[in-house]
């Protein structure tokens, strides 16, 4: 039976770049998840009789909103829900699900990398038909109707067997529950040189894949260790847990120093690799040589060609305008087009489905091609195993031979982590007012040879987005880039992006700290972080 429930807004619902995160505490509230996955049906046309797809990360309060996402599909009209198994569904097999079901759309529940338990955080994320996130008119439209909405609706029901794999009935919908696993891993092996990668394995190279975890554990420990042959153990940590283990589920150095530390000791494996709590992010590290995101992507985007998947080249490359400017020297030398758009996955959307791009990548850890509308961390890992099985050179000689072609972009990225709102508000609204003076200055960093607000125009359809962040730039070409991140759930994130880049002919072995040290010192001054934010030290250096 059908039931209406009404019930009040909520003045907190308006999703950022990768949905609404926020504290579990908060979605515990009566009516608070209701609330958003009814304003997301109420904010869609034309799903009567569709399929959803529906999954997470496993983390807490997983389990039980995809019982309510259940009872409330069947109540709204949708015709078929695809759940994984349990509940689990990664983020990039959630797209690749709702793209290969041909379903309306998709609710990923997730908070990312953020961390899991019941003091922590929890998220839902509507994609849409093509697999990837909403756009900004649709989140914008899913707000508007929770500052509106009045009642939901619900089937009252006992709760849908998500453990067991098979088909039943709730009300005229049916429920499949489906092998999270399976489909993707099809996918991936349909991309790379299986066959090379397992030779190059039994052959002695030897890798680590720390799940955190969290929800690449049971993809990880099927394609690294069952099809391609890796010693049971390979894959650390890999069972999804609620809580992540009381971890912090981030492939960065701070929160995978288990994992960094271990590639650097004397007995280090060749290849060490992490990714985050809902799978799209990675961190890689070859045998005492860590890869920044940024360089990820450019040495991704050169040799792509390795791969079965991406033999016949690239189309285009996509960046975020944060991340460094590494692969566009890339893009320049291939003769392809650069894209540079604002941070959020949404955007590269448009250009992998205009075909106008083939590799996408953010410096926030997230790389991904058009296979999917996700960045994606096991993909990466797995381009990156292509690579070394076909050039038969370390991790380290990649990095030396790329450098020496391109240039090294010296790159960095320092947070500023729960920073009251009003402060942060109020650091940006300084650095904007100081932009049209900047220009002809000097300060530590050199001399500013520009400084604006990146507003990005959208080559597919012309649709504008402004204040994506503040950039000054500097007559060698290195730059610092402000912004506020939307990924957080307590207070605000001040990133702040530092980048130098030195030729092929100059020093590429300085320490990144030391090389970054005047550009560093300049962000303090120009934005005056420690005066407005009380901090004088980042929270965290990636």
């Amino acid at each position: 039976m059908i039931q209406t429930v009404s019930t009040m807004p909520f003045n907190d619902q308006k999703p950022g770049t990768s949905g609404l995160r926020k504290k579990v505490r908060i979605f515990e509230q009566p009516h608070y998840a209701e609330n958003f996955i009814q304003s997301v049906f109420d904010s869609l046309d034309g799903f009567a009789g569709e399929t959803l797809v529906l999954g997470g990360d496993g983390r807490f309060l997983n389990r039980e909103v995809i019982q309510i996402a259940l009872k409330m599909a069947a109540a709204n009209g949708f015709g078929r829900v695809l759940v994984g198994q349990g509940g689990i569904l990664s983020t990039p097999a959630a797209s690749h699900l709702i793209r290969s079901s041909g379903a309306f759309g998709g609710l990923v529940l997730s908070a990312s990398h953020n961390p899991g338990g019941p003091d922590e955080d929890f998220g839902i994320k509507y994609n849409v038909s093509n697999g990837g996130p909403a756009p900004e008119k649709v989140t914008d439209a899913i707000h508007a109707r929770t500052l509106s909405i009045d009642s939901y609706r619900i089937f009252e029901a006992d709760d849908v067997d998500i453990d067991t794999i098979g088909v039943s009935q709730l009300g005229d919908m049916s429920v499949e529950v489906i092998d999270p696993v399976a489909d993707y891993a099809d996918l991936m092996e349909s991309l790379f040189d299986f066959t090379a990668i397992r030779a190059m394995i039994a052959g002695g190279f030897t890798l680590a894949f720390d799940s955190m975890s969290a929800v690449t554990g049971p993809y990880a420990v099927e394609i690294f260790e069952r099809r391609l042959g890796a010693p049971a153990g390979t894959v650390m940590n890999a069972t999804p847990l609620p809580d992540f283990g009381h971890h912090h589920p981030d492939p960065n150095l701070v929160h995978a120093k288990d994992l960094y530390d271990r590639m650097m000791a004397p007995d280090a494996p060749d290849f060490g690799a992490a990714s985050d709590g809902d799978g799209d992010r990675n961190l890689i590290i070859g045998r005492h040589c860590y890869v920044t995101p940024s360089d990820s992507l450019a040495v991704l985007a050169a040799n792509a060609h390795c791969a079965p998947g991406y033999a016949i080249g690239l189309k285009g490359i996509a960046r975020s305008m944060p991340t460094s400017g590494a692969a566009d020297r890339v893009a320049e030398k291939l003769g392809i087009p650069l894209y540079e758009t604002p941070t959020g996955w949404k955007f590269f959307g448009n250009l992998l489905d205009a075909g106008m791009a083939t590799i996408c990548g953010e410096e926030s850890a997230g790389t991904g091609s058009d296979h999917v509308r996700e960045k994606d961390g096991i993909w990466a890992v797995l381009l990156w195993l292509n690579i070394l099985a076909a050039r038969r050179q370390s991790v380290a000689q990649i990095m030396a031979e790329h450098w020496a072609t391109y240039g090294r972009n010296y790159y960095a990225r320092h947070d500023y982590e729960a920073i009251a709102k009003d402060r942060a508000d109020a650091l940006m609204a300084a650095l904007r007012d100081r932009l049209e003076g900047l220009p002809g200055t000097v300060n530590s960093g050199g001399t500013v040879s520009s400084a604006d607000d990146f507003a990005y125009t959208d080559p597919t359809d012309q649709s504008v987005s402004r204040n994506q962040g503040v950039r000054i730039l500097f007559d060698d070409g290195s730059r610092v880039v402000f912004r506020l991140s939307g990924t957080g759930t307590e207070g605000a994130t001040l990133r702040v992006y530092i980048e130098r880049y030195v030729g092929p002919d100059g020093d590429l072995g300085l320490p990144t700290g030391e090389a970054l040290a005047p550009l560093i010192a300049a962000a303090q001054d120009v934005a005056d972080i420690a005066g407005h934010t009380g901090m004088d030290q980042p929270s965290v250096i990636t």
